[in-house]
């Protein structure tokens, strides 16, 4: 699903060459400030104490599942905390947790790190287990809902953790964020962010007369944007619809 929303909007002011590379230089030295101390705030983040998980189980396809065995024998594991709306269909399921994890499709950087990623979700695996199949994940998925407290500690679904592994298969978490700090994942909104329009959501700073959306800014005719090029999906305004049988 496209849209031309950029059409009739204003534009940047013309200049010659050198005006616009002055400008552009300019605005190079602050991205390269932001970027040391984006490294400098990485080295603090694996400087980071950790603290023990208890044991705890998730369920998989083969059943009950360690979070030991999450990791799949790697030694670091990203974890993403995926809503979950019991009973709803699959374009009634949450646009936010699913613009982040459908961006997860190459793992093999991920692996040659020693890094598994999964997705825990918050519905039960019988129900939610269709869902990544539908979409096209590539990656283990797996339900938390009875890992609470555990796992979740009193957050909520909706963010990302991090864990290690030691040598006794001692699990250990080293760090978490939500929020947009879950913007980690979202390499369609860095790419969009060095473009001259932007994420053209609301809440950004830009000029008069530039583009925004309407509507929620993860959807599309009433269903996360992501779910459109999915093998099944109907178009709109069809009675059909892409969960039957689910």
């Amino acid at each position: 699903m496209t849209a031309d929303i950029v059409q009739g909007a204003a534009t940047p002011q013309i200049v010659d060459r050198q005006t616009w590379s002055r400008a552009r230089d300019a605005l190079l030295a602050r991205e390269k400030a932001h970027t040391r101390e984006g490294d400098a705030i990485a080295a603090a983040r694996r400087r980071l104490p950790m603290t023990l998980v208890p044991p705890v189980t998730v369920q998989g396809p083969g059943g009950e599942t360690s979070l030991v065995d999450v990791f799949e024998g790697r030694r670091q594991l990203i974890v993403y905390y995926h809503m979950w709306h019991d009973g709803q269909p699959w374009e009634n399921q949450c646009e936010g947790c699913t613009f982040a994890t459908c961006h997860m499709d190459m793992l093999d950087y991920l692996h040659a790190r020693d890094v598994t990623y999964a997705v825990f979700c918050e519905g039960t695996y019988a129900e939610s287990a269709p869902f990544p199949e539908f979409m096209g994940y590539r990656f283990p998925w797996y339900s938390a809902r009875d890992a609470d407290p555990v796992l979740l500690d009193g957050r909520g679904f909706g963010m990302i953790a991090c864990y290690l592994r030691d040598d006794a298969d001692q699990v250990y978490e080293t760090y978490w964020t939500t929020d947009r700090g879950v913007e980690a994942l979202t390499t369609s909104y860095h790419a969009l962010d060095l473009t001259v329009y932007g994420r053209q959501e609301r809440w950004e700073d830009s000029p008069e007369g530039w583009p925004r959306i309407d509507g929620h800014q993860w959807r599309v005719d009433g269903r996360p944007t992501a779910q459109w090029s999915r093998p099944g999906v109907a178009p709109t305004g069809s009675a059909v619809s892409c969960c039957a049988g689910h």
